[in-house]
């Protein structure tokens, strides 16, 4: 019977300061870690054809706790029935307020003993931030429209 494979959550905030894969990784490393995998959401120059100038993140006051319930919710299901002594560690965040263009949105990191396990805890996390975190995007277009929208549930 092997030993459950130990989970850190190094960080797994909404930041009003801006975020980095650069501070990320350096928060997952370790001398246990073969893997290192990143995920940096940058925010894009267009959307739908349109041109896009900057963007504003809002979160509903529940956001804090769900980004908290979302990653717990991670790290058990992948805990159950891996095996293995090494930890996986664990740093995400998203940003919140006024964001310009090629400022990093959604910052993920992941280590882990094992390439495998790292990247699919890596997409699984960006995923299910993006689906499941209260927070609406508020896109400032070029032409002066402006558009929000639903980046959770």
């Amino acid at each position: 019977m092997g030993t459950e494979t130990v989970f850190e959550v190094v960080h797994a905030v909404l930041s009003a300061e801006p975020i980095s894969v650069e501070q990320a990784i350096a928060a997952v490393e370790s001398d246990t870690a073969g893997a290192v995998v990143s995920f940096s959401g940058v925010v894009r120059n267009h959307d739908g054809g349109k041109a896009v100038e900057r963007l504003s993140y809002s979160a509903h006051p529940t956001a804090h706790q769900v980004m908290a319930d979302v990653v717990a919710a991670l790290v058990a299901e992948h805990s159950e029935g891996s095996s293995g002594a090494q930890p996986v560690r664990i740093w995400a965040a998203h940003r919140i307020g006024m964001l310009e263009i090629g400022d990093p949105a959604l910052v993920c990191a992941v280590s882990a003993a094992h390439r495998g396990q790292a990247f699919a805890v890596c997409s699984e996390l960006v995923d299910r931030i993006k689906d499941q975190v209260p927070i609406w995007k508020e896109q400032f277009f070029a032409d002066g429209t402006v558009e929000w929208v639903g980046a959770g549930s």
